[in-house]
Parts: C-alpha cells; sequence; structure tokens
C-alpha cells in the first residue's frame, strides 16, 4: 500500500505556504517532511495536524494507492 500527498503540495500552493512553514506549523521535523514528499507512511497524529492548520479533510491531503497486481 502505498500513499500519494501530491494534493497536499497543491493546497500548499494556493495557500501560499512552504513546506518548511508547515513543518513549524504543526512541529515536525524535516525527515517527516520528506517522508511525505517520498509517499512514505506518516503517523495519523501528523496528518490530523495538518488537517487542523489547513482546516481541511484527509482526502483533501492524500490519496491511496492500491498495490500494483502480481503476475
Amino acid at each position: 500500500m502505498a500513499f500519494k500527498y501530491n494534493k497536499l503540495w497543491h493546497l500548499l500552493l494556493d495557500k501560499g505556504m512552504t513546506k518548511d512553514q508547515l513543518r513549524r506549523e504543526i512541529s515536525s521535523s524535516s525527515s517527516t517532511i520528506a517522508k511525505l514528499g517520498k509517499g512514505e507512511i506518516v503517523s495519523l497524529e501528523v496528518i490530523d495536524k495538518i488537517c487542523e492548520v489547513l482546516d481541511c479533510g484527509i482526502e483533501d491531503i492524500m490519496e491511496r494507492v492500491p498495490n500494483a497486481p502480481t503476475e
């Protein structure tokens, strides 16, 4: 299972906010932001903080990408 956070990056652009500003607002490390950039799993606590700061729902910042079928 993988996740895409493209919606998050678009929302940040729409709100005129940088990744570093988001990192500071959610009191997170740069490695957490890097994980988001790579589509890696982060804690629900981080996702919740992001939603609170950006005043949005989970579906506004991320989407689940199903696993590719195995042959």
